[in-house]
């Protein structure tokens, strides 16, 4: 199919421009003062008179525009594996090109971010994209899960590093935001969700500015690109009452879920929150 070729270049060409653009903004937010979702407008400012940071951000929306024309003209599926190559477009990025610079922790984290969202691709190949609209409780408390949840790593004190921390919370914002696309794209009374889709997003934003001010920008980004590709599928599963794939799509897709959460522990490195 000639759209296929075509799909995955722009997906691979988002990839690159979206962990790029987190490289900028990381790099642009760590030298302005705190930056703090409860104040949103005093934080938006500093970083809008940012002209880096600015450049990273147009970037970064860029790239999800060409995510959503992959997805257009590639399978879903597909489109995933090869945005999952963002986490080594990020390390490439924090290490000005020499991977050798990162940890062995770091390591672990990018070979089993990608081998994960890898299974996870390869165990949605094949699927149909069935389901149907999702039921509204439901979706008030997956979307009320995902805002608690990032509320609760955002005040809570861990024993981790706190730019991973916060990362988790901004992905978990992002992964929200992406549920709340696919109710919209249910169309009718569901199109009152665009506030919260805004919401997610823009919250999202701003926590991943105050990570990337706690640490580099493959703990705090990789983190939160490891839940915005994580949670959304499941939520497609068991909220949107996808189909399971069953054998060896069934296998991969533990074993996805499984190496993610083995680089979500390597990036999670509790000897940075003593740092």
């Amino acid at each position: 199919m000639s759209s296929l070729p075509a799909g995955l270049s722009l997906a691979l060409v988002s990839a690159v421009a979206v962990n790029w653009a987190y490289g900028k903004e990381h790099d642009a937010a760590d030298d302005l003062p705190p930056l703090s979702p409860r104040r949103p407008f005093r934080s938006a400012k500093l970083l809008l008179a940012e002209r880096d940071w600015v450049i990273g951000f147009a970037a970064e929306s860029a790239g999800w525009l060409l995510y959503v024309a992959a997805l257009r003209l590639a399978p879903l599926a597909l489109v995933q594996a090869v945005s999952a190559s963002g986490i080594a477009v990020l390390a490439l990025v924090t290490t000005r090109g020499h991977p050798g610079r990162l940890s062995w922790r770091e390591r672990v984290a990018v070979l089993a971010a990608l081998a994960g969202l890898g299974f996870l691709s390869l165990s949605l190949v094949g699927t149909n994209e069935t389901g149907g609209a999702p039921n509204l409780i439901g979706v008030v408390v997956w979307l009320g899960a995902c805002a608690g949840g990032a509320f609760a790593l955002a005040v809570l004190r861990l024993p981790f590093a706190r730019a991973a921390v916060l990362g988790l919370a901004a992905g978990l914002l992002f992964a929200g935001g992406d549920i709340s696309v696919k109710v919209l794209v249910q169309g009718g009374w569901w199109l009152l969700a665009i506030p919260l889709l805004i919401a997610f997003y823009a919250i999202g934003t701003l926590r991943l500015q105050t990570a990337f001010q706690q640490g580099n920008a493959l703990t705090s980004a990789g983190m939160a690109t490891l839940a915005t590709n994580a949670i959304p599928i499941a939520a497609g599963f068991v909220l949107f009452g996808e189909s399971l794939p069953g054998g060896l799509r069934s296998a991969a897709q533990l074993a996805g879920f499984a190496a993610i959460v083995v680089s979500a522990v390597a990036l999670a490195d509790p000897e940075r929150a003593a740092a």
